[in-house]
């Protein structure tokens, strides 16, 4: 589905990708608007995306701390076991003097995950159940934000190529914070795919219109 343009309409939209302005489009559920001149993907709606997102948050808000929390992986050599964390990669980072690699993965696996989910939480709440609130659009522009530098799989990677060449060297048990990060990694990337950001920006956008004629 492509939205084309008619000059003698001022309700335009400007496509995120090549600037073309195109006329605001109203799709439903399980139709995508995609710009007429780049092809990018304006549009998707999902159904149920406000009762999903905000389902999803609480479950990677409880998520959240028994994969920071737990140990993720054991390793046992010549009879001394030693149990690592989320936190320990960086805090080896940092004890190798790697402090801006430190500090990127710090708050690529930990601080940004965190703040996304919520985000995410608090916006959704506040749209289920129909609260306004001032912050909403900074929240929801932060969140947006933050989308870019969410990086819980990129860690994952290099917690798979660790275990790959441990494995020849140590005994590797696998603990209950890998199997939470991992879940949690599935609800970061589902959130994503349910969040129906147009919806979002629109039900943010009443709530502050119904505030502004109450006050």
């Amino acid at each position: 589905m492509f939205v084309t343009n008619d000059l003698n309409s001022t309700n335009y939209d400007a496509c995120p990708e090549c600037d073309l302005l195109i006329n605001h489009a109203h799709p439903t559920i399980g139709d995508k608007v995609h710009c007429p001149r780049c092809g990018f993907l304006l549009a998707r709606p999902r159904k149920q995306s406000i009762e999903h997102t905000f389902s999803l948050s609480i479950a990677g808000l409880i998520l959240i701390f028994p994969a920071n929390l737990l140990p993720m992986i054991g390793i046992e050599v010549m009879g001394e076991s030693t149990n690592g964390l989320l936190f320990s990669g960086v805090m080896a980072l940092f004890s190798k003097t790697m402090w801006p690699v430190a500090i990127v993965v710090f708050l690529a696996s930990i601080l940004f995950p965190l703040v996304h989910i919520l985000l995410s939480f608090l916006i959704s709440g506040h749209l289920y159940f129909n609260r306004s609130c001032r912050y909403l659009a900074s929240w929801m522009c932060w969140m947006q934000h933050l989308d870019e530098w969410v990086m819980l799989e990129v860690y994952m990677l290099g917690i798979i190529v660790a275990c790959v060449k441990l494995m020849a060297m140590a005994e590797i048990k696998f603990g209950w914070g890998l199997y939470a990060f991992i879940a949690l990694l599935i609800i970061t990337g589902m959130l994503t795919s349910k969040l129906d950001t147009e919806l979002f920006w629109h039900r943010i956008g009443k709530l502050r219109k119904e505030h502004y004629h109450e006050s």
